[in-house]
């Protein structure tokens, strides 16, 4: 596959970023994004050029940290798929491929394809999690967890912290992540101690950061593992019942 590729290099957060094209001749359907982003940096460390600065990890769409926009698209045009799960056969021969940084204030570049995405850890840590003494750990079995409730938690928990929800959403909201965090551990048992509070302290720092949610849904239909904006609602809801309760 001959393709051409408009990639956004930018080496400090201070500095001028531009889009730098680029030229591949021989790429393999079979590749993914990333081993596309490989070869190119590959023939640029040949050239004695300074190779593109992208995230990535597992590169089995579980660690979230290899999102960029493509074509406009978080994670390129196939729904429900992380970057390094993308492969180049959903492109065709010839194509011009745009390839940028996640774009939201709260996410400013690093350098090139990274971006800072400290605020979803600053919101994580105002209240995702469990700190109620609970004890040596009790038989799983003792603590009986619906079988739909428990079903549903998984859904929120399989959010992978990538911020396409906020890179693809026009007010750069954070409200789909903010509430897959609460409420996997909102539904079940261990997590109703905190509950009220947890939302609450997660909520306020999460506004600090990023903008409104106005449910143009983008968040949802950009997600790699299809987190359903039901639990923005959810989310919500116990936002409303926590500030009556004081």
């Amino acid at each position: 596959m001959k393709l051409t590729l408009h990639v956004w290099r930018q080496k400090t957060h201070d500095a001028k970023g531009r889009f730098v094209t680029y030229s591949i001749s021989d790429a393999s359907p079979d590749m993914s994004f990333l081993e596309l982003l490989d070869v190119l940096n590959e023939e640029l460390t040949r050239k004695g050029e300074e190779p593109i600065a992208f995230e990535s990890d597992c590169r089995e769409g579980i660690c979230g940290s290899c999102g960029v926009m493509i074509n406009g698209k978080a994670h390129g045009p196939e729904k429900g798929t992380a970057t390094c799960q993308l492969h180049m056969r959903k492109f065709r021969d010839g194509d011009t491929i745009r390839v940028e940084p996640w774009r939201s204030k709260a996410f400013p570049v690093i350098k090139d394809l990274v971006v800072d995405r400290t605020p979803f850890d600053k919101i994580v840590q105002a209240g995702g999690f469990i700190s109620v003494n609970t004890g040596s750990a009790p038989e799983a079995n003792l603590i009986p967890v619906p079988r739909p409730i428990a079903e549903k938690s998984m859904d929120a928990a399989e959010c992978i912290g990538c911020g396409a929800c906020v890179a693809q959403c026009p007010n750069g909201a954070a409200q789909l992540f903010t509430a897959a965090k609460v409420s996997h551990l909102a539904l079940l048992p261990q997590g109703q101690p905190e509950r009220y509070r947890r939302v609450q302290r997660m909520v306020d720092e999460m506004e600090s950061y990023f903008g409104s949610c106005t449910n143009v849904q983008e968040c949802e239909a950009a997600c790699p593992k299809g987190i359903s904006i039901e639990f923005i609602a959810r989310m919500n809801r116990d936002y409303l019942k926590g500030s009556f309760s004081g």
